[in-house]
């Protein structure tokens, strides 16, 4: 008695059609960037203020993920906005950063968007700038930042 291959030859081909996929699914989630909560954005508050946390040092320069909620902008149609852990209502921009609160993040865009109500929680995927920066073009002061991101509702 002959027996046939190990693999039947359509489950081969099965096969190999789903292995490009399982490719793609890899870059993928590397793409999103890991995942940064903002219980986990400093380490202890001292003497000179805020202190970044060490997971924080290690991914600046690194794409992140971060899910807070959209401060109200300065105005409906910007390049940049603040994300907050919770809704917030007042302009985080009217302080210095030795007075920066912790539970704020800026986000700058590429290019000028609409923004989503204030009080829906959002996600956001940038790279992670880390220390105090202060914005030519507007003045505003931050310490921590995700650049060249985007958002989307969750």
């Amino acid at each position: 008695m002959t027996t046939g291959p190990l693999f039947p030859r359509r489950r081969l081909l099965r096969l190999a059609c789903l292995l490009p996929l399982a490719a793609l699914a890899r870059p993928l989630r590397a793409f999103a960037g890991e995942a940064l909560a903002f219980k986990e954005l400093y380490g202890s508050i001292g003497v000179l203020g805020l202190t970044f946390s060490d997971k924080v040092k290690a991914l600046a320069g690194q794409t992140v993920t971060m899910r807070g909620f959209m401060a109200p902008p300065l105005k409906a149609e910007a390049k940049f906005f603040v994300l907050s852990e919770i809704p917030m209502s007042i302009c985080p921009f009217c302080s210095s950063d030795a007075d920066w609160p912790d539970t704020i993040v800026v986000v700058t865009l590429d290019h000028a968007q609409t923004f989503t109500q204030a009080n829906a929680p959002i996600e956001v995927t940038g790279r992670l700038d880390v220390g105090s920066w202060t914005d030519p073009e507007t003045g505003f002061v931050s310490l921590l930042r995700l650049t060249g991101a985007s958002f989307r509702k969750v």
